[in-house]
């Protein structure tokens, strides 16, 4: 597998607090990665790195092997989903005619309104964002449906690596595996590299190729979900799988 994104010696400090320590890591192209590990061990930090919205202190990215450090976020082929949505307030959820939340990746690639409109519709049908709330702003939609247009907006057009922080944060547990289903779904059917990170094992186990359980600033363990369940590496990962009470279930890595 082509790597698609390698992090080098990769240091973020912010004040005396170092975030992001020494880190390397590499992710082959096409593949799903999740991050996951106790609040404030580096995995947002990590995903703002690879994306341009912070620089290391030290260290180097390369994405198919180019040295991204000091390019702009536009200029990646990045798409980060935010926690907070990061949608525009003043945009409807889908209009064709005019820039709108889930038209707007297409408007600015110069996409027609017949493709527009057809790809609006498939990937609203596959997340459940019903008709009825395209003509709706994001302050007059529930958190969980926020999300789900959030999730859309990435997935309408393919970038070069996905970076998804928390997407299904709050999305109500009907709506949760149909999204996490999509999710994987349309990972696989774009060929999609992706970089998820969560603070539920359960959707990190179900939908990792890999995944890599941080402490500190630092990767302690990177493996499929299946070998980083039934042989953790040392205490910390063993006592942070357990404090899940995961049920059983298919291992994502399993595919």
């Amino acid at each position: 597998m082509p790597t698609k994104l390698m992090l080098r010696e990769v240091t973020k400090r912010f004040g005396k607090v170092v975030a992001v320590d020494k880190l390397n890591l590499d992710v082959g192209e096409q593949e799903f990665i999740t991050l996951v590990g106790p609040s404030g061990c580096g995995k947002t930090t990590i995903l703002r790195l690879i994306a341009g919205l912070e620089d290391p202190d030290e260290g180097e990215i390369y994405i198919d092997g180019q040295l991204v450090n000091g390019i702009g976020p536009g200029k990646r082929g990045v798409h980060m989903i935010f926690q907070s949505y990061a949608l525009w307030p003043h945009m409807k959820v889908f209009e064709t005619k005019e820039y709108s939340n889930i038209s707007f990746p297409m408007k600015v690639r110069q996409w027609v309104g017949e493709n527009i409109l057809s790809r609006a519709e498939e990937v609203a049908v596959k997340l459940g964002i019903p008709k009825e709330h395209f003509s709706r702003r994001p302050g007059q939609l529930s958190a969980g449906q926020q999300q789900r247009v959030a999730v859309g907006r990435a997935m309408v057009v393919k970038p070069q690596i996905l970076l998804m922080d928390e997407p299904l944060a709050n999305i109500d547990p009907q709506s949760r595996l149909r999204v996490r289903q999509e999710i994987r779904r349309n990972h696989d059917l774009m060929n999609l590299t992706t970089i998820f990170v969560t603070h539920n094992l359960i959707d990190a186990m179900a939908l990792a190729d890999r995944i890599a359980v941080m402490n500190e600033g630092i990767i302690v363990q990177i493996g499929s979900p299946r070998e980083v369940h039934q042989r953790p590496i040392n205490d910390f990962v063993a006592d942070f799988i357990r404090s899940a009470e995961m049920p059983s279930f298919h291992f994502g890595g399993d595919r």
